[in-house]
């Protein structure tokens, strides 16, 4: 079976004076390093915000490690600090070309192996437009956004019109849930990550549906969610029976929830069997594709190992594996699907 990760970030070496320089804020996101070191730290200003692996910004380091676990191709997103959503537009699209020129360069280390998602200024439509135009002329598959933008969701207009120039321009769109809850209640034991990120993802997925915005959108756009779509799956059957009771709920939609699954799909990282089995039952195996958040701590450390001793049957793996992620991203080029 081929093995294609589409969960899976990187943070090219930008310097806190680079940082600066293009931010114009001392509070900009940057990668302390050291030579030779195996690791290092995400930072935010003087703030350190997270320890990572070198796999996270040496594109070596990263393909012995996708040798070491058995995966074909992986497709890499930068990690959400580095989206710059709170910059003023010019200089937001200065850091965005600067993100995606390095995770080009990280990429073309492998490019049989390694294969990159732009990100874009999305507060501004017109250039997050233009950029992914042009980012997808130079060899991008797609882009990677957040779930929101402030307090517009994806259902806001203009974000509606980027999603639709998407479409347009055949750009797949991974959306990853990022600025989670902060407060006393979410700073402990990494409970924004824990539950905030699965409650933004699923807050997302019900704006587009409750709005009618999937109405709206063409049929033909390719919209991924990481972290197997939050807790949409799970609660799906909460969400139908509001919708079926309460007219406040169904005001703006044409059908249930339920109806709307097979307008996006999602990836495989929840980390246990029965949570999987769920997934698939309420997504269809054809929109679950193997995600991981390599290489970070909370990601999957044997990418695969769920699918693969999970029970789902054989071809229910494989296309989780290999076979969705391929058709999905275009990817024919690089791998085949198992017959």
């Amino acid at each position: 079976m081929s093995v294609v990760d589409i969960h899976a970030h990187v943070f090219p070496e930008i310097s806190r004076a680079e940082s600066r320089a293009l931010t114009g804020s001392d509070e900009g996101p940057w990668l302390r390093t050291s030579d030779g070191a195996d690791t290092g730290m995400m930072m935010a200003g003087t703030h350190e915000y997270r320890p990572v692996r070198r796999s996270l910004w040496d594109p070596a380091a990263r393909v012995a490690d996708l040798d070491r676990l058995g995966v074909d191709v992986q497709v890499l997103s930068s990690t959400p600090l580095l989206f710059g959503y709170d910059l003023e537009a010019e200089a937001a699209a200065d850091w965005c070309r600067v993100v995606n020129a390095r995770t080009l360069t990280h990429c073309s280390y492998a490019p049989e192996r390694l294969v990159p998602l732009c990100q874009v200024p999305l507060q501004d439509t017109e250039s997050a437009c233009a950029m992914v135009s042009e980012a997808m002329r130079q060899g991008f598959r797609g882009v990677h956004i957040g779930n929101h933008l402030g307090d517009r969701d994806l259902d806001d207009g203009a974000l509606l019109e980027f999603l639709t120039h998407c479409a347009q321009e055949s750009a797949a769109v991974l959306v990853h849930p990022w600025d989670l809850p902060t407060g006393p209640r979410s700073s402990r034991y990494m409970l924004g990550w824990l539950a905030g990120m699965a409650a933004e993802t699923h807050l997302t997925i019900l704006s587009l549906i409750l709005s009618g915005a999937f109405e709206r959108l063409p049929a033909s756009l390719r919209l991924l969610f990481a972290h197997g779509g939050g807790s949409f799956p799970y609660l799906l059957g909460r969400a139908d029976n509001a919708w079926h009771r309460r007219d406040l709920v169904r005001a703006d939609s044409a059908a249930p929830p339920s109806s709307y699954t097979g307008r996006f799909s999602v990836d495989s990282a929840v980390f246990d069997p029965g949570a999987l089995r769920l997934l698939v039952d309420v997504m269809g195996a054809e929109r679950v594709l193997l995600g991981s958040d390599h290489p970070f701590p909370l990601g999957e450390e044997a990418i695969g190992r769920l699918v693969r001793e999970s029970a789902l049957t054989e071809t229910e793996k494989a296309a989780v594996l290999g076979g969705n992620a391929i058709r999905f991203f275009g990817l024919h080029d690089l791998v085949k699907e198992a017959s």
